[in-house]
């Protein structure tokens, strides 16, 4: 298992790499706003490395045009994450100027895939308050992170 047990019981590793994440972003935001721009972030990040862990499955046993089947994951109770809102390749276009508009798009796809997602992500990061403000996140933090419990 990824991480070190702390004396609750609970897992630190991948928390504090969250933590770490989000501290990057906020900057001098106002915590009330910043709420609302990370857990998008978190969310996003969460279902793309959930996606990752399954697609390396079903390419391992049963090759590309599997791994690029929708109900390969939706069988497993995985998002569908489309390739414009995974995790990888937001990483590799963190660094544009555009970043803010690319993680807008990655919300609006990922939302246009899952209809159980329609209308609840936030799609507010392009807005100039936020500048490039997306990008460190996406930047510092691209490894992948097993699931717990897979």
């Amino acid at each position: 298992m990824a991480g070190k047990q702390s004396n609750s019981g609970a897992t630190t590793g991948y928390e504090a790499e969250l933590w770490a994440m989000a501290d990057a972003l906020r900057g001098s935001m106002d915590a009330a706003e910043y709420k609302h721009v990370v857990l998008g972030l978190i969310f996003l990040k969460y279902i793309s490395d959930a996606f990752e862990e399954r697609h390396a499955i079903v390419l391992a046993d049963w090759g590309e045009e599997a791994a690029e089947d929708r109900d390969e994951y939706i069988a497993e109770n995985i998002f569908w994450v489309p390739v414009e809102a995974r995790w990888a390749n937001l990483k590799a276009q963190a660094r544009q100027p555009t970043i803010g508009q690319i993680v807008d798009d990655a919300m609006a796809a990922t939302e246009r895939d899952n209809p159980a997602l329609k209308e609840v992500l936030p799609k507010n990061y392009a807005r100039p308050a936020l500048g490039q403000a997306a990008s460190r996140p996406v930047d510092r933090h691209g490894r992948q992170h097993p699931r717990r419990g897979r």
